[in-house]
């Protein structure tokens, strides 16, 4: 029933984290469909708007790409625009799981993250593209004219658009690499190489197959990376506390480790006397001298049935002489299979027998019922009496 009950609570609580995380995104879906349907009739502005850096027209190739194009466009700009509620939804979620210094950390990293994406998307539409136009025409063959199509173009934007938002969060990467105790500063700058080469195969990932875009993600990174370096010299604070709750997540683990080994070999060498101890009834201790002569209250006939073997007979262990067996050898004699002497019992000499041996074992249960009735009320009794003696 435990084990049952605590599935039970697992259960429960998933399911109540699934609910939570619906509603979450049902929030997000919802303030991202506000700000597009705000922005609905601007479609084609906010394309003209994006298409700014390119410096020329374009061609239209598919049949309803007139529509779904700024629209998709429309779309993309509403999610920026919640980008903040977004996460903060995020946050919202994932905060019951943290640690206090880490929750500490969330608003600054938060804002920081946003802004920083921002950047990104900033740097990109101000400075890579307006550069790339400019010296990408130069390549284009006389016999050829460069028109790009709206689609392909706006994938291309946004897809710059992402990189370099992503890429730009390299200081909120840094800056939770230090803060939580996975690594240090002084680790950090002796793998400054390793970065450097790393931001290049990252440019070379998210970027379009080009040189100049590779280049133009993978330094800004590098130095966005010594900007988390420096930045996380004013989280010391913090620092210190992401130490102290690690070493404390260590012991605790350790210490659980450690209780589990112990219950594991404290039941595999439980004492015997603890695996036999049930209740009262099958406890056969012998009483003092004192105890025997102490007044339970109970006759010499309920006595004798507490004393009494059920599985001796007087009147079946009786020899063929004038003298009885000793009680040892009445139970050698009715458990040897091996004895000559032995008269195997028929069917309803053995009922009989089980049938005794049953009544007397409720009687045994009744007369230790009511020796503790007895027991009871004298012990209340002399109680009352010696608060009586206070008195």
């Amino acid at each position: 029933m435990i084990k049952k009950g605590a599935k039970k609570v697992e259960a429960s609580g998933f399911l109540s984290h699934l609910i939570e995380l619906r509603d979450r995104l049902l929030r997000a879906v919802i303030a991202v469909g506000i700000f597009f349907v705000a922005l609905f009739p601007f479609a084609s502005t906010i394309y003209d708007w994006l298409a700014a850096p390119l410096g020329q027209g374009m061609i239209i190739i598919g049949p309803v790409a007139p529509f779904l194009i700024p629209m998709k466009l429309t779309l993309m700009v509403a999610f920026l625009i919640a980008l903040p509620y977004l996460l903060y939804q995020l946050w919202s979620f994932v905060a019951p799981g943290l640690y206090k210094h880490e929750k500490r950390l969330v608003y600054p990293l938060l804002a920081s993250s946003v802004f920083l994406f921002y950047l990104g998307i900033v740097f990109v539409y101000f400075v890579l593209l307006p550069m790339m136009f400019k010296i990408i025409p130069s390549f284009v063959p006389q016999t050829a004219e460069f028109k790009p199509d709206i689609a392909q173009y706006l994938d291309f934007v946004v897809m710059m658009f992402m990189a370099f938002g992503i890429g730009f969060e390299m200081p909120i990467a840094t800056i939770l690499l230090i803060t939580t105790g996975m690594t240090t500063a002084d680790k950090l700058r002796q793998k400054r190489p390793y970065v450097i080469v790393g931001a290049f195969v990252v440019g070379m990932l998210l970027t379009p197959p080009d040189v100049v875009s590779q280049i133009m993600l993978a330094i800004p990174m590098w130095i966005l990376f010594e900007v988390g370096i420096i930045a996380s010299k004013f989280f010391t604070v913090r620092i210190k506390e992401a130490g102290e709750a690690k070493d404390a997540r260590d012991k605790a683990d350790n210490d659980a480790h450690d209780a589990k080994a112990t219950a594991a070999t404290s039941a595999a060498y439980l004492p015997p006397d603890d695996l036999w101890a049930e209740d009262d009834l099958y406890t056969y201790e012998e009483a003092s001298d004192s105890s025997k002569e102490e007044d339970d209250g109970l006759s010499d006939e309920e006595r004798t049935i507490l004393n009494k073997d059920p599985l001796v007979d007087d009147a079946k262990v009786k020899s063929d002489g004038d003298d009885y067996h000793s009680e040892n050898e009445t139970k050698e004699t009715f458990f040897d299979g091996d004895n000559d002497d032995f008269d195997e019992l028929s069917d309803e000499d053995m009922d009989a027998e089980l049938d005794r041996i049953e009544a007397q074992e409720k009687a045994e249960k009744a007369v230790k019922k009511k020796a503790k009735k007895r027991a009871k009320k004298k012990a209340k009794a002399e109680k009352k009496a010696g608060n009586k003696k206070k008195d």
